[in-house]
């Protein structure tokens, strides 16, 4: 096992590093990464990058926006934001766990006197406000599990930077995003600051692991990193993409997940059709759209164009009749 201490702030390029040690660093069993961004916003895999961001804030306030490769939801992340990584070798089914990668932070903070609870479908919890979400990736019997964790985040840069639908907190019974979020500092006996709380993390993991080393990047691969920053993580159509034209619009909410639909529809028939959403998938939802161009806009034409999709590997713990909900209703 090895673990990365990465010091850069350049968020397009933690994100390519990120991705490097998932897809190259194959012969390492369980690779540990500790990272904080400069103030960024990550959108998940398959989110409507404008739907998620207020652009004319994010614009004026020179707050980076970058595309991860997992699914999941739009994040805010400054200075006092740590991000941790945990990519290990697991079988398919492992995909999505995303309490069992929680433990290492829920143990730190047990050390530090605070009670912190795995909640919903990825969340971390101290009573009963959120301060870590989680998003996982899953490639060729890899998983790439990351954590943004809030230690002491400007929450009104956070609340003023990313749209956040009401549905995200009005089924937690809360009114707004500031009632239903905490940082971590805030819950602390002793304050710390956000290196010490990242080193008291790596700690507890070379406790847990002692064989566990550093990994160090060569030269070259440093310019491998970077030239994967230059061609994708730093380029406007990998982070934002054409706005596809649609007379169709819909979203569902499900529990794992949200599925928000783009279609064109034409003489009652599919022309083009694009999926967005916070769902975690296997698969690039590419080719369950499609399979869905030229089909009829009814709901049992929707369920055929589909039957021949294993949809659980798009869409994790979705349906196809909720997906055929999700698109025609």
């Amino acid at each position: 096992m090895k673990y990365i201490i990465n010091n850069s702030y350049d968020t397009a390029f933690n994100i390519a590093l990120e991705e490097y040690a998932f897809k190259h660093l194959l012969d390492e069993d369980m690779i540990f990464l500790l990272w904080i961004n400069k103030p960024s916003i990550i959108v998940g895999r398959h989110q409507n990058t404008i739907e998620e961001i207020n652009r004319d804030y994010v614009r004026e306030h020179g707050i980076e926006v970058v595309r991860r490769i997992s699914g999941g939801g739009a994040v805010y992340h400054d200075y006092n934001n740590l991000n941790y990584t945990i990519i290990s070798k697991e079988t398919e089914n492992k995909a999505f766990d995303f309490k069992s990668f929680s433990i290492p932070v829920i143990k730190t903070l047990e050390e530090l006197g605070v009670k912190a609870e795995f909640t919903g479908r990825n969340d971390l919890e101290i009573d009963g406000k959120k301060f870590c979400g989680n998003a996982q990736a899953y490639i060729n019997g890899r998983i790439m599990h990351h954590g943004c964790l809030l230690f002491d985040v400007e929450l009104s840069v956070l609340v003023n930077a990313l749209k956040v639908s009401k549905d995200k907190f009005e089924s937690k019974g809360v009114k707004s995003v500031r009632a239903r979020v905490t940082n971590i500092v805030d819950e602390l006996p002793e304050k710390i600051t956000v290196e010490q709380f990242r080193d008291l993390l790596l700690d507890y993991m070379k406790k847990e692991y002692p064989e566990m080393t550093e990994y160090v990047f060569s030269d070259d691969e440093l310019d491998e990193i970077n030239h994967i920053k230059e061609t994708k993580f730093a380029t406007w159509d990998w982070n934002y993409g054409k706005s596809p034209e649609y007379n169709v619009h819909r979203g569902t909410k499900f529990t794992s997940g949200k599925v928000e639909i783009f279609a064109n529809v034409v003489e009652s028939k599919i022309e083009n059709i694009k999926i967005y959403g916070d769902f975690f998938g296997i698969e690039d939802v590419v080719a369950v759209e499609k399979a869905l161009k030229g089909v009829k806009y009814e709901r049992e034409d929707v369920l055929k164009a589909l039957e021949n999709l294993d949809i659980a590997r798009y869409f994790a713990g979705i349906s196809q009749e909720e997906i055929a909900e999700a698109i025609v209703g």
